[in-house]
Protein backbone atom coordinates (compact mmCIF):
# COMPACT_ATOMS: atom_id res chain seq x y z
CA UNK A 1 0.00 0.00 0.00
CA UNK A 2 0.97 3.46 -0.83
CA UNK A 3 1.42 6.24 1.67
CA UNK A 4 -1.58 8.89 1.49
CA UNK A 5 -0.46 12.23 0.78
CA UNK A 6 -1.57 14.99 2.26
CA UNK A 7 -0.82 18.36 4.73
CA UNK A 8 1.80 17.36 7.15
CA UNK A 9 1.31 17.45 10.95
CA UNK A 10 4.12 18.68 13.23
CA UNK A 11 4.87 16.22 15.53
CA UNK A 12 3.76 17.07 19.48
CA UNK A 13 5.93 15.26 21.39
CA UNK A 14 4.39 15.14 24.09
CA UNK A 15 1.25 12.99 23.08
CA UNK A 16 4.07 10.85 21.30
CA UNK A 17 5.41 9.96 24.80
CA UNK A 18 2.19 9.64 26.04
CA UNK A 19 1.04 7.08 23.27
CA UNK A 20 4.13 5.44 23.10
CA UNK A 21 4.13 5.15 27.19
CA UNK A 22 0.59 3.14 26.58
CA UNK A 23 2.14 0.40 24.64
CA UNK A 24 5.71 0.17 25.49
CA UNK A 25 4.34 -2.60 28.13
CA UNK A 26 3.57 -4.94 25.92
CA UNK A 27 6.96 -5.12 24.45
CA UNK A 28 10.07 -6.91 25.64
CA UNK A 29 12.27 -4.22 27.04
CA UNK A 30 15.66 -3.31 24.65
CA UNK A 31 18.09 -6.35 25.88
CA UNK A 32 20.86 -3.43 27.51
CA UNK A 33 17.90 -1.88 30.08
CA UNK A 34 16.79 -5.44 30.69
CA UNK A 35 20.07 -5.94 31.84
CA UNK A 36 20.87 -2.58 33.53
CA UNK A 37 18.10 -3.08 35.63
CA UNK A 38 18.84 -6.78 36.73
CA UNK A 39 21.94 -5.72 37.79
CA UNK A 40 22.17 -2.02 38.22
CA UNK A 41 26.03 -1.94 37.89
CA UNK A 42 27.31 0.54 35.66
CA UNK A 43 31.02 -1.82 34.56
CA UNK A 44 28.00 -4.47 33.35
CA UNK A 45 25.83 -1.90 31.48
CA UNK A 46 29.34 -0.89 29.91
CA UNK A 47 30.33 -4.52 29.08
CA UNK A 48 26.57 -5.64 27.75
CA UNK A 49 26.77 -2.93 25.66
CA UNK A 50 30.15 -3.34 24.18
CA UNK A 51 28.60 -6.93 23.34
CA UNK A 52 25.38 -5.99 22.13
CA UNK A 53 26.68 -3.94 19.13
CA UNK A 54 25.51 -5.79 15.78
CA UNK A 55 24.37 -8.39 17.71
CA UNK A 56 21.13 -9.06 18.56
CA UNK A 57 19.80 -9.19 21.39
CA UNK A 58 18.65 -12.79 22.87
CA UNK A 59 22.82 -13.61 21.81
CA UNK A 60 23.07 -10.34 23.90
CA UNK A 61 21.25 -11.42 26.89
CA UNK A 62 22.28 -14.70 26.90
CA UNK A 63 26.70 -14.09 25.88
CA UNK A 64 26.63 -11.26 28.73
CA UNK A 65 25.00 -13.82 31.42
CA UNK A 66 28.01 -15.91 30.77
CA UNK A 67 30.86 -13.40 31.13
CA UNK A 68 29.04 -11.98 34.10
CA UNK A 69 29.30 -15.80 35.70
CA UNK A 70 33.29 -16.05 35.24
CA UNK A 71 33.73 -12.29 35.77
CA UNK A 72 31.56 -9.14 36.82
CA UNK A 73 34.23 -6.56 37.62
CA UNK A 74 37.08 -4.97 35.78
CA UNK A 75 39.46 -6.88 38.25
CA UNK A 76 38.03 -10.00 37.89
CA UNK A 77 37.68 -9.44 33.83
CA UNK A 78 41.27 -8.91 33.71
CA UNK A 79 42.05 -12.29 35.52
CA UNK A 80 40.41 -13.77 32.30
CA UNK A 81 42.49 -14.86 28.92
CA UNK A 82 41.04 -12.79 25.56
CA UNK A 83 40.02 -17.03 24.53
CA UNK A 84 37.92 -16.96 27.74
CA UNK A 85 36.30 -14.31 27.04
CA UNK A 86 36.00 -14.52 23.49
CA UNK A 87 34.33 -17.80 24.24
CA UNK A 88 32.05 -16.84 26.75
CA UNK A 89 30.57 -14.21 24.50
CA UNK A 90 30.25 -16.60 21.42
CA UNK A 91 28.44 -16.05 19.03
CA UNK A 92 28.19 -12.34 19.29
CA UNK A 93 29.29 -9.99 16.49
CA UNK A 94 33.13 -9.57 16.29
CA UNK A 95 33.30 -11.86 18.96
CA UNK A 96 36.80 -11.72 19.17
CA UNK A 97 37.54 -8.24 18.46
CA UNK A 98 35.36 -7.75 21.46
CA UNK A 99 37.09 -9.92 23.94
CA UNK A 100 39.86 -7.61 23.06
CA UNK A 101 38.05 -4.07 23.85
CA UNK A 102 36.50 -5.38 26.64
CA UNK A 103 39.69 -6.81 28.53
CA UNK A 104 41.44 -3.24 27.66
CA UNK A 105 38.83 -1.68 28.70
CA UNK A 106 38.63 -3.30 31.99
CA UNK A 107 42.41 -3.04 32.42
CA UNK A 108 42.21 1.04 31.44
CA UNK A 109 39.29 1.39 34.57
CA UNK A 110 41.58 -0.35 36.62
CA UNK A 111 44.48 1.83 36.23
CA UNK A 112 42.97 4.91 35.44
CA UNK A 113 39.88 5.34 37.52
CA UNK A 114 40.23 2.73 40.78
CA UNK A 115 37.71 0.11 38.85
CA UNK A 116 34.95 2.90 38.48
CA UNK A 117 33.39 2.85 35.40
CA UNK A 118 33.41 6.85 34.76
CA UNK A 119 29.90 8.77 35.01
CA UNK A 120 30.46 11.29 32.54
CA UNK A 121 30.29 11.04 28.72
CA UNK A 122 33.51 12.67 27.78
CA UNK A 123 35.69 10.99 29.92
CA UNK A 124 33.79 7.36 28.77
CA UNK A 125 34.79 8.74 25.34
CA UNK A 126 38.02 8.10 25.86
CA UNK A 127 38.08 4.59 26.00
CA UNK A 128 38.93 2.18 23.91
CA UNK A 129 36.13 1.30 21.92
CA UNK A 130 33.47 3.49 23.07
CA UNK A 131 31.41 5.67 20.82
CA UNK A 132 28.66 7.98 21.77
CA UNK A 133 25.62 5.34 21.95
CA UNK A 134 27.60 3.24 24.51
CA UNK A 135 28.45 6.29 26.46
CA UNK A 136 25.02 7.90 26.85
CA UNK A 137 23.84 4.38 27.74
CA UNK A 138 26.04 3.75 30.52
CA UNK A 139 25.55 7.37 32.00
CA UNK A 140 21.62 6.80 31.40
CA UNK A 141 21.25 2.93 32.45
CA UNK A 142 24.76 2.87 34.85
CA UNK A 143 24.05 6.13 36.71
CA UNK A 144 20.73 7.30 35.86
CA UNK A 145 22.13 10.69 35.13
CA UNK A 146 20.65 12.54 31.70
CA UNK A 147 21.69 11.44 28.50
CA UNK A 148 20.27 10.86 24.97
CA UNK A 149 21.19 7.50 23.29
CA UNK A 150 20.62 7.45 19.55
CA UNK A 151 20.70 4.29 17.63
CA UNK A 152 19.24 3.73 14.19
CA UNK A 153 15.99 3.16 15.67
CA UNK A 154 16.50 6.37 17.19
CA UNK A 155 17.77 8.22 14.33
CA UNK A 156 15.33 6.48 11.74
CA UNK A 157 11.61 7.11 13.99
CA UNK A 158 12.85 10.79 15.09
CA UNK A 159 13.39 11.33 11.51
CA UNK A 160 10.48 9.81 9.93
CA UNK A 161 7.93 11.23 12.41
CA UNK A 162 9.47 14.89 11.59
CA UNK A 163 10.83 15.85 14.97
CA UNK A 164 14.32 16.32 13.72
CA UNK A 165 15.74 16.88 9.99
CA UNK A 166 19.72 15.21 10.22
CA UNK A 167 21.44 12.94 8.60
CA UNK A 168 23.72 10.64 11.16
CA UNK A 169 22.87 9.30 14.34
CA UNK A 170 25.34 12.19 15.76
CA UNK A 171 23.48 14.91 14.23
CA UNK A 172 20.24 13.13 15.81
CA UNK A 173 21.38 13.89 19.32
CA UNK A 174 22.85 16.84 19.13
CA UNK A 175 19.06 17.83 18.18
CA UNK A 176 17.73 16.89 20.30
CA UNK A 177 19.81 18.09 22.58
CA UNK A 178 18.37 21.14 21.98
CA UNK A 179 14.71 20.25 21.45
CA UNK A 180 13.35 17.18 23.44
CA UNK A 181 12.27 18.17 26.84
CA UNK A 182 15.08 17.25 29.63
CA UNK A 183 12.11 14.87 31.46
CA UNK A 184 12.44 12.49 28.58
CA UNK A 185 15.99 12.45 27.99
CA UNK A 186 16.40 8.96 29.21
CA UNK A 187 13.19 6.73 28.84
CA UNK A 188 13.67 8.40 24.81
CA UNK A 189 16.01 5.41 24.19
CA UNK A 190 13.58 2.74 25.49
CA UNK A 191 10.35 4.05 23.92
CA UNK A 192 11.79 3.95 20.22
CA UNK A 193 13.63 0.99 20.39
CA UNK A 194 10.90 -1.13 21.46
CA UNK A 195 8.42 1.13 18.68
CA UNK A 196 11.28 0.44 16.20
CA UNK A 197 11.52 -2.90 16.91
CA UNK A 198 8.03 -4.03 16.77
CA UNK A 199 6.11 -1.66 14.66
CA UNK A 200 7.76 1.90 13.33
CA UNK A 201 10.06 -1.14 11.33
CA UNK A 202 12.64 0.16 8.58
CA UNK A 203 10.47 -0.69 5.52
CA UNK A 204 7.09 -1.31 5.61
CA UNK A 205 6.44 0.11 9.05
CA UNK A 206 2.74 -1.33 10.55
CA UNK A 207 1.39 2.39 10.33
CA UNK A 208 -2.24 0.50 10.52
CA UNK A 209 -1.42 -0.52 14.26
CA UNK A 210 0.86 2.91 15.20
CA UNK A 211 -0.49 4.93 18.75
CA UNK A 212 1.34 7.75 16.89
CA UNK A 213 -0.01 7.82 13.71
CA UNK A 214 -1.91 10.74 13.57
CA UNK A 215 1.42 12.79 14.80
CA UNK A 216 3.80 11.54 12.17
CA UNK A 217 5.01 13.04 9.10
CA UNK A 218 5.99 9.59 7.80
CA UNK A 219 8.80 11.07 6.05
CA UNK A 220 11.25 8.79 3.65
CA UNK A 221 8.12 6.18 4.18
CA UNK A 222 6.81 5.25 0.48
CA UNK A 223 4.90 1.94 1.21
CA UNK A 224 3.66 0.87 4.61
CA UNK A 225 1.22 -1.73 6.10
Amino acid sequence: MFCLKGAPVAPDIHVIILNLRKIYPDWREPIVTEIAQTRRDPYQVLISTIISLRTKDEVTRESSQRLFVLAATPEAMVRLSHDEIANAIYPAGFYKNKAHTIRDISREIIDKYDGTVPDDIDTLLTLKGVGRKTANLVVTKGYGKPGICVDTHVHRISNRIGYVSTKTPKDTEFALRDTLPSEYWIEYNDLLVAFGQNLCKPISPLCSQCPIHDQCMRIGVTTYR
